[in-house]
């Protein structure tokens, strides 16, 4: 069996696309991936931010001091055409005229004399996710809104010091329990083992479509077997070298996010995030690889009975897609909103190995629960293996 995998792993380390896989990848996927990440979302926002927009304002002499802030605004310039209606505002906007209409319908301060509320409307496309439109607007209108209140109060006789108390007489102050750790491996939680999980199967994969279906495409299976080998040790053979690939991946994968984060701990100039990140542990990276290890031979056994079942190695890429498919599926539950680990889901597989990677980077991890995952894995991984075993046995499978 030995014998059998040192041979298959000496072919595997001469092949340089199973390199790339193995190695190049999950180096370098983390920097890229959230480089680029970060990269495009600060250029969006910092665009966003500097984005000068034209405005229009109807029946501006009802609030000569809102239309004073906004026109000494640095983000809006005053449009030069007149607006009178709410549709002549929709359709300036449409034909990209101006990017915001402000309709004042009636003059506020009388009607706040009236003992009555006034309705602004805003007009401006809402289509895109990164805008501070609405919000600089909403201010400027606050804004005007505390005049009129001062105004009112003045007039009533109320001093300056009790119209903060009468206008917001409960103030809320938000105390969380959650720290700066289990905030933030929430949020990364969900991100990390839809990136780890999928390329601990891509690991597999390419290896076990060479050792399946392509010793069938060279010819070679038939001298294999003519070897003083049983199968039994020729499919364990195989399957070592599988799974070694695969380990080699998931290894190189959280030891890459490892020596990223720490790199991340040093640059970044965001406290809080810097020790959220300072936080996640060797034993915590440890954890997580352990959790990989069983489920790395789920994903071998797998793809290497899909491969010997194929008779071509286009054919066994074909078969692997969909599997792909399936595997994506559990992590999609997994990043499902208040989706915990319980000793339910810890049965799931896949789900239970995302969701105790998310509670392991949030520090909030029961510890009975990932053993309970790995012994779980690792009896549905070696059930896995016995099949692909007796998979290799049948004649019927081996030549289609």
């Amino acid at each position: 069996m030995f014998e059998v995998f040192l041979k298959e792993l000496r072919e595997l380390l001469r092949d340089k696309k199973t390199l790339l896989f193995v190695v190049a990848l999950p180096v370098l996927v983390f920097p890229i991936i959230f480089g680029l990440m970060g990269f495009l979302m600060s250029q969006a926002t910092l665009e966003a931010e500097q984005k000068v927009h034209t405005y229009a304002i109807a029946n501006e002499a009802y609030a000569p001091e809102f239309a004073k802030e906004l026109f000494y605004h640095k983000s809006f310039e005053q449009s030069k055409e007149q607006f009178e209606t709410i549709e002549q505002m929709k359709q300036a906007v449409r034909d990209g005229k101006i990017d915001v209409g402000i309709m004042i319908p009636i003059e506020p301060r009388e009607k706040l004399a009236s003992g009555e509320q006034s309705t602004w409307q805003v007009i401006y496309n809402d289509a895109s996710s990164i805008n501070f439109i609405f919000s600089r607007i909403k201010e400027a209108i606050e804004n005007f809104s505390g005049t009129l209140q001062a105004e009112q109060f003045s007039l009533l006789g109320v001093q300056e010091q009790a119209q903060v108390a009468l206008l917001k007489p409960i103030e809320i102050e938000k105390v969380d329990t959650a720290n700066k750790r289990e905030n933030l491996g929430e949020k990364l939680g969900a991100l990390i083992p839809y990136l780890l999980i999928p390329l601990v199967l891509a690991g597999a994969s390419y290896p076990a479509i060479d050792l399946g279906a392509g010793e069938k495409e060279r010819g070679t299976l038939e001298t294999l077997l003519l070897t003083p080998v049983t199968r039994t040790e020729l499919v364990l053979g195989k399957f070592l070298t599988v799974l070694t690939s695969s380990l080699a991946t998931a290894s190189i994968t959280v030891i890459s996010m490892g020596v990223w984060m720490s790199v991340i701990s040093h640059f970044v100039e965001l406290k809080a995030l810097k020790e959220a990140v300072g936080n996640i542990g060797v034993v915590d990276l440890s954890l997580i690889l352990l959790l990989l290890i069983p489920l790395a031979a789920v994903f071998s056994s797998i793809v290497l009975a899909i491969s010997i079942y194929a008779r071509t190695f286009k054919e066994a890429q074909n078969y692997m897609g969909p599997l792909s498919m399936l595997a994506f599926m559990p992590l999609i539950v997994a990043m499902m909103p208040n989706m915990e680990l319980t000793f339910k889901t810890a049965m799931i597989p896949v789900t239970n190995v995302a969701l105790a990677i998310k509670e392991l980077l949030k520090g909030t991890v029961d510890y009975s629960l990932v053993g309970m995952i790995f012994l779980a894995t690792l009896v549905l991984a070696g059930a896995l293996m016995a099949f692909c075993v007796h998979w290799f046995k049948k004649e019927s499978v081996l030549f289609r």
